[in-house]
């Protein structure tokens, strides 16, 4: 059974950073991209970040420049370093995976349910 488990999420005041973890198990991701989305109280679920499987990074224009996206391929891993945080980023953050490049994934026209797998995803709150 594949799973991917975010951890790392909680309570920041502005200004401040977070780094999120997503484990995966149950196969090996090293030749898919992994990334990770976003959905804020009320809205769509939205992207945030992506990696392809030759670390080449796409990020939304709403975190360029504050968040970095990496991954550990001998830890199944993917991360997501965040600072300088805001409130607009409070949202439960789901790390995805998939064999879509990540170009893809920043699409607006992409139907989320084309992404295979998706953590269960953890929280993120940012105090002003």
């Amino acid at each position: 059974q594949v799973q991917l488990v975010e951890s790392g999420g909680g309570l920041v005041q502005a200004g401040g950073s977070l780094r999120l973890s997503c484990a995966a198990s149950g196969r090996t991701f090293s030749s898919d991209a992994m990334g990770w989305f976003r959905q804020a109280p009320g809205k769509e679920r939205e992207f945030v970040a992506a990696i392809n499987w030759n670390d080449r990074t796409y990020y939304a224009d709403s975190v360029k420049g504050r968040f970095t996206i990496s991954r550990d391929n001998a830890k199944n891993t993917v991360y997501l370093q965040m600072n300088s945080l805001k409130p607009e980023d409070t949202a439960v953050y789901y790390c995805a995976a998939d064999s879509l490049y990540g170009s893809v994934w920043q699409r607006p026209s992409l139907d989320l349910r084309r992404l295979d797998y998706w953590g269960q995803g953890t929280q993120v709150t940012v105090s002003s």
